[in-house]
């Protein structure tokens, strides 16, 4: 099967969770694709030639042939649609409803949260750093993600819809924010996202992290 050329520009030391949710989605669909590291530290996503592939100037952008796409979840949506089941392997459930509440809930992880990702960032999740304990307004924020996740994750279940989905591993991200850091998480609540770690598509992200 011919596939475009496909390029995920990412940040250079892959500790975005927005890379990662692509990156993730990538793989899932089983499209070759190459990473093409834009670096953070030194302002290449302010720099104008950055600027002309990338409308919000920031990582993720994906460029297929001579279109380019950036914000996470959109670039998600356009991946299902760009590579249809059953040729490619789904991002999102079958069911119109279910499909409506992965979006609502990457939605509500990339607009909330603040504290919790302010006082648990990513080097947590890929190089294992370690923070003060987390602030009131963290630990509300901490409270309302365990109980959205206890709300949503049917029991005796692996993933939110039954099948795989992407907002899985979006929601991993978040829940892994806390129990690799050894926040108290309910055991359900931290064998879930465990189970989310293990796929390997995050593994292979996670070995790129690494690397660097």
């Amino acid at each position: 099967m011919n596939h475009p050329n496909i390029t995920l520009w990412s940040d250079a030391c892959f500790f975005s969770p927005y890379v990662m949710s692509v990156f993730v989605a990538l793989s899932e669909k089983g499209v070759p694709f190459s990473l093409q590291p834009v670096d953070l530290a030194r302002h290449e996503q302010r720099e104008a030639r950055y600027g002309e592939i990338s409308l919000s100037q920031r990582v993720p952008t994906l460029q297929i042939a001579d279109f380019f796409l950036s914000e996470s979840s959109v670039i998600s949506e356009y991946l299902e649609e760009r590579f249809p089941a059953p040729a490619y392997e789904r991002l999102y459930p079958r069911e119109a409803e279910q499909r409506a509440r992965a979006r609502e809930i990457q939605a509500w992880l990339r607009s909330d949260f603040l504290s919790l990702r302010q006082e648990r960032p990513t080097e947590v999740l890929f190089a294992g750093a370690t923070f003060p304990p987390l602030s009131d307004s963290a630990q509300r924020d901490a409270g309302k993600l365990i109980a959205g996740v206890e709300r949503l994750l049917p029991e005796n279940q692996q993933n939110l819809f039954g099948e795989w989905s992407v907002a899985d591993t979006d929601l991993a991200v978040m829940i892994n924010r806390l129990v690799l850091h050894g926040d108290a998480v309910p055991e359900r609540v931290a064998r879930y996202a465990w189970f989310q770690w293990q796929r390997a598509s995050v593994q292979l992200w996670l070995t790129e992290a690494h690397r660097t």
